[in-house]
């Protein structure tokens, strides 16, 4: 079997494995848990948990089963790497399966009321787990950089959805999104440990796009002289540098929004919220210095998300929107430029990976632009190759 087909069937099994245990583990804790910990929300919290357990432990070994440098033949520092990228992936995934699962729980709770539900959870828990191992398995096995980016909005937008189902402030939309996580109920814990975790995705998922601008620019130091690269190693450093550092304050910025509530700490609260749309501003202004790999609609994109938003702002501070409005509009659009620039890298990813593959049987390029023309080949000389096989 090829390498897609072998995921497709270990997906299989860890559908079948991760159904079977999820049954167990929720028809035990349902037969053999106290009464107080029976409740509506701890049911769908130990259910989501077990489910997000099960989707963990199958990426994890679904991500392990494919890397091939987890001994020490080439010393410590390579094995470290992929069991921290082991741990990042986790969490991303964990907080994604767990926030996605307890809001197919609550919808489905809406539908049929909780006595029906109560009967049905084990199956369903079993059935939700048999999905996620089966998804998180085959995603660990072809696992890029696309897969990560699209997690991220499934995570923030269940978050914010289950906070908003089950808050008890009927006005908080009146306000401001901040007055959501603004009190000490579950669906305020559960805004702010959305934002929180949404902050860590953010750093996570912009350490691998990081990497992945850093391997593409060390293979083109690899096929080409220092004379036909456009730019210095140490202009390079500089770029990846701040743009590391302007995506990694972005992440810090929601984890500090969601850490620091407005009531007990509002100077802290304002800095991050404030601080946030300044910060990407700032980023996406900067972008063609700070990524030129990127395509030049995502510049334009860029801009244009800073107009929408400068003119939604406006509209606030005129009196004809409401500021849950601006905020909401611009943490949507901070996620779709988030995943855009995301997709991006996993495209150049893909175009190093075909490049590799032809630079392998060609000679060797003499400038920037023959070694991008290399991968506008590849397409030609895989057709090529299967119709000789």
């Amino acid at each position: 079997m090829g390498r897609h087909q072998q995921a497709e069937s270990s997906g299989i099994i860890s559908f079948v494995t991760c159904a079977v245990i999820a049954w167990f583990a929720m028809n035990a804790y349902m037969q053999f848990a106290p009464a107080i910990w029976r409740v509506t929300q701890r049911l769908f919290t130990v259910c989501a948990g077990i489910v997000a357990g099960c989707g963990v432990v199958s990426f994890s070994l679904g991500y392990a089963r494919k890397s091939r440098s987890l001994t020490l033949k080439h010393g410590w520092a390579i094995p470290v790497r992929r069991i921290f990228e082991i741990l990042a992936l986790s969490v991303v995934y964990a907080s994604t399966i767990f926030v996605t699962s307890f809001m197919m729980l609550s919808i489905v709770n809406n539908m049929m009321g909780i006595r029906t539900l109560k009967g049905y959870l084990p199956i369903l828990c079993a059935a939700i787990a048999g999905v996620v191992g089966y998804i998180t398995f085959v995603q660990a096995e072809l696992m890029n950089a696309k897969t990560i980016a699209s997690l991220l909005p499934f995570f923030v937008v269940s978050g914010v959805s289950i906070a908003g189902l089950t808050s008890d402030d009927p006005y908080w939309y009146n306000n401001n999104f901040s007055q959501l996580g603004d009190r000490t109920t579950f669906a305020a814990r559960m805004f702010n440990s959305t934002l929180t975790l949404a902050g860590i995705c953010i750093v996570i998922i912009s350490y691998f796009a990081v990497s992945e601008l850093i391997t593409t620019y060390r293979l083109q130091l690899q096929y080409l002289d220092s004379n036909a690269l456009n730019e210095t190693p140490k202009h390079f450093r500089t770029r990846i540098l701040l743009l590391s550092i302007m995506l990694t304050l972005a992440g810090i910025a929601f984890v500090g929004i969601g850490m620091f509530r407005y009531t007990p700490h509002p100077i802290l609260h304002n800095v991050f919220a404030r601080g946030l749309p300044c910060l990407m501003s700032v980023l996406m202004i900067a972008l063609p210095w700070l990524a030129p790999q990127l395509s030049k609609v995502v510049y334009v994109v860029s801009d244009l998300a800073i107009a929408i938003g400068a003119y939604a702002g406006f509209q606030w501070l005129s009196g004809h929107n409401t500021l849950t409005n601006v905020e909401a509009l611009a943490g949507m659009m901070f996620l779709g430029w988030f995943i855009i620039f995301s997709r991006q890298i996993a495209a150049i990813e893909a175009d190093r990976v075909q490049t590799q593959l032809i630079l392998a049987q060609s000679e060797r390029p003499r400038s920037v632009e023959d070694l991008a023309e290399v991968s506008e080949t590849v397409p030609d000389t895989v057709s090529r190759l299967a119709a000789q096989v």
